[in-house]
């Protein structure tokens, strides 16, 4: 059950539309269910000689009286509208039923405390079979206007008691922290235009994209209105510094032909300007990566930096953990913008749906994920796509996405920890699209008999706890071949083993030699990379010199920036 607490200030107008026919006839007997008096209260949709205007008027009345006690002038945001809306799939509820939950909600937001006759004047009308809307003019008989602080907050706390009374399904509880859901005003013009998402959501997706890419709050704006979106930004009145900006999507205008804005901090609150500058410092160009001796550094990099963030999401540190449970997501929107196989849809979706578990009420130590966030940032600079690194990536990030589920669920922050399993899912999706072929290569290029017994051997006295199960594992084959070609990149077999087979627990590993492969094939080349520390100073300092082409997040490509066209 989902409460949306709002205000306003033309009670007729919402009355109007609350008895009309809907902005796509879909109001059907509207009614009123409950009411701060239902002897008092006019019902136009139930009696012929009820007006809007007279309703408007009974609900107006304590605003009046203040009204002249003012001189004339109308209370600020004096109405208080608040749908409430069952789940998809919640059994059918009685008008009666309706009728509890209306003033249930009153009472607890304080708009109509129970047994308080001075309470505000309030009605709740329903025209559909999954929602109620709550209206209210907030001035009380007394002339106070109600105590309706955190009216939200409490909103939703007594919708999980009634879910639970009620026998609805139960919904996650928030912490504040999630972004504002588009209104039906939005939804039902993202229908008109036939688009799938709504201008706010298209616009979150895009800034979250852009601002996992960028180095800086310059490239952040500059990369955004490269893609359409208009940038207003917001000045300080004395020192004209940027205090703040919104955005409007391109083709998203209001009935007088103006663009629609979203200001950064109403798209997520991770997008306001200071949260931005937390992890966008103003770094200078000179401070980019301008050059990459080798395609596959990037991610390699960013393995070992996933690798590291399972660590710390362990470790009991929790503001370190918030700085990479953010940068994991920055991170997921360059993997998937990086990845150009069939999976790159799951991994777009996995960015999407981890960007609820990507914040709670924890503060984040931004500078503890440094690293994760640089290298991660290095994806967008990336030329091309090494295969078996890739996949290798895309398994640390399942472990990552796994432990970042546990460690919310361990602090009781019930929607962070959905939204990571909801991104682990699409991420094992992407996973299964992937991997299966490319192990099937590696086992079909498996080294001879005489190779295999050996690494056998290797794996008994590298990790004889687990080395019947990694010999029986379906993907040792496959092990085998990246076990030659880390031995051809300089490794011995039997220590690289000894290794990674501590990096992980592999008690707990279906298949712990899959969890090897990876592991292995995410190790760098020793033989190049001795080659590489005898390379000369001047002639590095050549190559670094070399202009970079800027980077090229998820939501510059073609496919990625329809929304509007």
């Amino acid at each position: 059950m989902v409460p949306d607490v709002s205000t306003g200030s033309d009670s007729r107008g919402l009355i109007v539309y609350l008895f009309g026919p809907g902005r796509r006839d879909e109001h059907t007997d509207p009614h009123i269910v409950a009411a701060w008096d239902m002897a008092g209260a006019p019902d136009p949709g139930r009696d012929p000689a009820a007006t809007y205007s007279q309703l408007a008027k009974r609900l107006d009345h304590h605003v009046d009286l203040r009204t002249r006690e003012l001189g004339g002038k109308k209370p600020a945001q004096h109405v208080w509208h608040c749908p409430v809306r069952t789940a998809p799939g919640d059994r059918y509820l009685t008008d009666a039923e309706w009728a509890e939950v209306a003033r249930r909600i009153v009472h607890a937001t304080g708009i109509a405390p129970e047994d308080d006759d001075k309470a505000c004047r309030w009605i709740a009308v329903r025209h559909a079979d999954d929602h109620i809307h709550l209206m209210a003019t907030t001035v009380r008989a007394d002339g106070r206007r109600p105590r309706t602080h955190h009216d939200g907050q409490r909103a939703q706390a007594e919708c999980r008691k009634i879910e639970a009374e009620f026998g609805l399904r139960r919904l996650k509880s928030g912490d504040l922290t999630a972004p504002r859901t588009p209104t039906g005003a939005e939804r039902a013009k993202a229908e008109r235009q036939g688009q799938t998402v709504t201008a706010r959501q298209w616009l979150r997706e895009q800034a979250y994209a852009v601002a996992a890419a960028v180095h800086n709050e310059a490239d952040y704006f500059t990369v955004l209105q490269s893609l359409g979106i208009k940038v207003k930004p917001r000045l300080g009145p004395e020192t004209g510094d940027v205090i703040g900006y919104s955005l409007a999507a391109p083709g998203d205008t209001n009935a007088a032909g103006e663009p629609v804005w979203y200001g950064g901090s109403k798209l997520a609150p991770d997008l306001s300007i200071n949260r931005l500058r937390e992890r966008l410092p103003d770094q200078k160009v000179a401070d980019h990566p301008q050059y990459v001796a080798d395609p596959v550094d990037p991610w390699r990099h960013t393995v070992t930096a996933v690798h590291a963030a399972r660590t710390v999401l362990d470790s009991g540190e929790d503001a370190a953990a918030q700085g990479h449970l953010a940068a994991f997501g920055d991170a997921l929107y360059n993997i998937a913008s990086a990845t150009t196989g069939p999976h790159r849809a799951e991994l777009r979706a996995a960015a999407m749906a981890f960007n609820r578990a990507r914040r709670s009420a924890t503060r984040a130590d931004h500078q503890a994920a440094a690293a994760l966030r640089k290298a991660a940032k290095e994806l967008a600079y990336a030329s091309s796509e090494p295969g078996g690194l890739a996949i290798a990536l895309l398994f640390a990030t399942l472990q990552v996405a796994r432990a970042a589920a546990k460690w919310h669920e361990q602090r009781g922050h019930a929607q962070q920890a959905a939204a990571a399993e909801e991104a682990l899912r699409h991420l094992q999706a992407g996973y299964r699209q992937a991997a299966p072929p490319a192990l099937a290569d590696l086992a079909r290029r498996a080294p001879r008999a005489a190779t295999v017994s050996r690494y056998e051997q290797d794996v008994r006295a590298a990790l004889p706890a687990h080395a019947d199960r990694i010999l029986t594992d379906p993907t040792w084959t496959a092990l085998t071949t990246t076990l030659a070609h880390a031995e051809t990149a300089g490794h011995n077999p039997r220590c690289l083993l000894a290794e990674v087979g501590t990096q992980r627990e592999l008690d707990s590993a279906e298949h712990p030699a899959e969890v090897l492969n990876w592991r292995i094939t995410a190790q760098p080349n020793r033989r190049t990379q001795a080659a590489r520390s005898r390379s000369t100073i001047s002639g590095t300092s050549a190559m670094s010199a070399t202009p970079h082409p800027p980077a090229t997040p998820a939501a510059t490509r073609p496919e990625e920036r329809s929304r509007h066209r």
